[in-house]
């Protein structure tokens, strides 16, 4: 799978000596990661606005950035007519 381009998401920025560059949400030092880390752990999106100093607005905008991205179409280069069938070889 590509890598998400969370420069399009304007809940998160990345600062170059604010955690290595990782990508934070917008203001914080918390990295955009750990949320995806505490879901795949089982925690729920309330747990995780309780544990951190974000809010559940910030959340749901970058997991709804998260799924338009990966639900976008992945651009496909055309075959030329001249190509062999992979039928084929």
């Amino acid at each position: 799978m590509a890598t998400l381009d969370w420069s399009q998401c304007p809940a998160v920025e990345s600062v170059p000596g604010r955690l290595g560059g990782a990508w934070v949400f917008r203001n914080t030092r918390m990295p955009v990661s750990a949320v995806f880390e505490n879901l795949e752990a089982g925690a729920t999106v309330a747990e995780i606005v309780d544990w951190f100093s974000i809010s559940k607005e910030q959340v749901i905008e970058v997991l709804e950035f998260a799924a338009r991205s990966v639900a976008a179409p992945v651009p496909v280069e055309p075959i030329p007519a001249s190509a062999p069938d992979a039928r084929s070889l």
